[in-house]
């Protein structure tokens, strides 16, 4: 994405700016509605209340908490494999906390986005969260059913993972089928490796873990502040437990009413529109390697990606910067405007230097992939089992060439690379689930939705449309670039969360900062 001294930057400096990717674009949709929402019974302050009957012992299972170090505490708890299903066996869910700094009022449960993100990962960084929510609350990071350090999801090795994150399929009838060969080896994979768990991984079972370990937690009711696909979660679990939520904020809303497809074509428009303020900004500079007006630095933008297909971009390392990765170095850094310095030190090496390096670091810490070729993460896996858990885009070949086209009119920088969403679940091993939710979480009391006006990868329309979805919905919007808002934009963002999580200050609806 040549400065005098390229690569200044330390490795941690630059996956500090890059925290963000871990809220990857939620892609998933809601699944068809087919079956009543489940009545689990009513709070009140017994963690065994509403428990589904034969899951009582999950509920009332006491957390060991252990010192890991740093202030940290962690624990392991134990969910069921299956949530319609009492006997056929458990998983782990990892735990992570700060624990409360000052006098507390109860737990909150933090998710950082995905789906695939870890949430022990995320409380890691204790300056993430405000000082109120660190005195008040124990803060409750976890790795969701099928994700990191809780019962995984395991498809590939690294180099086979390796193989798929990076190979190039072209557009073309043979290309395509290739790449559903592809997506349906990397599904048998999973299932032969995963196990049962991987027809689990819904988002509406992790929402039921969440109950669970409300219960655990001893708490009364779930407070909770959710990123990205986080926000997905706590919708849900609004949806299906409206009596036993809290205080809930969802930050970078994705909008649940919303179809696989509508979401590929809106996403890729935030991109485009993300892209475009980067490139106004970038050739404010003498030093930025895009010429020309801001139309013609998109389409070399666009050249770079597209060129990579036949003719990859060698890199040091011996390592060839295909199609795949150079767009993943591209989207990465449209997350945090923090990062677009980067982008523009790998563009000023592909296009005056013809080197690759620093656009392939990019792609690695978009999918979390160590020097050596190993991975930090099962986040790919995860996000791919999670979202075909979840719902399955249109598979038609036909209708996905018409959507591919919308979306490349759309958003011809980066737009070809949204396409063909529906090859993503080929054949994938088990269904998606039935939603069991009711996505107007009648009953819940007032749930804040954040929106970022230049969100790429949860465009603000998204967070409008789910504050209206929601019954109880209180929209606040941040006027600003990036992916989400808490933590990452101003004291009025700040404010609004940290006031109604910790008081129960309702923020204005429309609040605009």
């Amino acid at each position: 994405m040549i400065r005098p001294a390229r690569r200044r930057q330390p490795a941690a400096v630059v996956a500090t700016l890059l925290s963000a990717v871990l809220l990857l674009a939620a892609c998933g949709a809601p699944p068809k509605v087919q079956t009543a929402l489940e009545d689990v019974g009513k709070s009140d302050g017994s963690a065994t209340v509403g428990a589904p009957k034969g899951f009582e012992d999950y509920y009332g299972q006491s957390l060991e908490w252990t010192d890991c170090g740093e202030g940290f505490q962690c624990a392991t708890a134990s969910a069921p494999l299956s949530w319609h299903d009492a006997g056929a066996g458990s998983i782990e869910i990892a735990l992570k906390r700060i624990p409360a700094s000052g006098q507390k009022v109860g737990s909150l449960l933090v998710n950082p986005g995905g789906p695939g993100g870890s949430g022990v990962d995320f409380v890691g960084d204790p300056a993430r969260f405000g000082q109120s929510l660190r005195s008040s609350f124990d803060i409750v990071g976890f790795d969701p059913r099928g994700v990191g350090r809780s019962t995984p999801v395991k498809c590939y090795d690294d180099a086979g993972k390796d193989e798929f994150l990076s190979t190039d399929y072209p557009y073309t009838e043979a290309g395509l089928a290739a790449r559903q060969d592809a997506v349906r080896d990397w599904g048998k994979a999973c299932a032969e490796n995963t196990g049962p768990l991987l027809g689990n991984v819904d988002t509406q079972s992790a929402a039921r873990d969440m109950d669970m370990l409300r219960g655990a937690l001893g708490d009364d009711k779930l407070n909770f502040l959710g990123f990205s696909y986080g926000t997905q979660l706590g919708a849900t679990y609004a949806g299906l437990f409206p009596k036993r939520t809290g205080r809930l904020v969802l930050d970078g809303a994705l909008d649940t009413t919303l179809a696989s497809d509508e979401v590929a074509l809106q996403q890729a428009e935030g991109f485009e529109s993300a892209l475009r303020a980067y490139v106004t900004d970038c050739q404010t500079s003498s030093d930025c390697p895009l010429t020309g007006d801001v139309t013609s630095g998109l389409q070399q933008i666009q050249a770079i990606v597209e060129d990579a297909e036949p003719n990859p971009i060698p890199t040091s390392s011996g390592r060839d910067v295909t199609k795949k990765l150079a767009f993943y170095g591209v989207a990465v850094t449209m997350y945090d405007e923090g990062s677009w310095s980067f982008l523009t030190q790998a563009l000023q090496e592909v296009l005056w230097d013809g080197k690759g390096d620093d656009l392939l670091y990019l792609a690695d810490v978009y999918n979390d992939r160590n020097e050596d070729g190993t991975f930090k993460s099962n986040s790919e896996e995860a996000f791919r089992a999670i979202n075909c858990a979840d719902s399955r885009a249109e598979e038609d070949m036909a209708t996905m060439q018409q959507l591919a086209a919308d979306i490349e009119a759309a958003a011809p920088t980066l737009g070809e690379s949204f396409g063909y969403s529906g090859i993503e679940c080929t054949d994938w091993p088990f269904p998606a689930a039935e939603q069991e939710f009711d996505p107007a979480a009648k009953g819940a009391p007032p749930i804040v939705v954040i929106g970022t006006t230049n969100d790429p990868a949860t465009p603000y329309r998204w967070a409008e449309s789910l504050a209206k979805t929601l019954s109880s919905g209180t929209l606040v919007t941040y006027e600003g670039e990036g992916h989400t808002a808490y933590g990452r934009s101003n004291t009025c963002i700040s404010t609004a969360v940290e006031d109604y999580l910790v008081e129960g200050t309702v923020p204005k609806d429309g609040l605009t900062c």
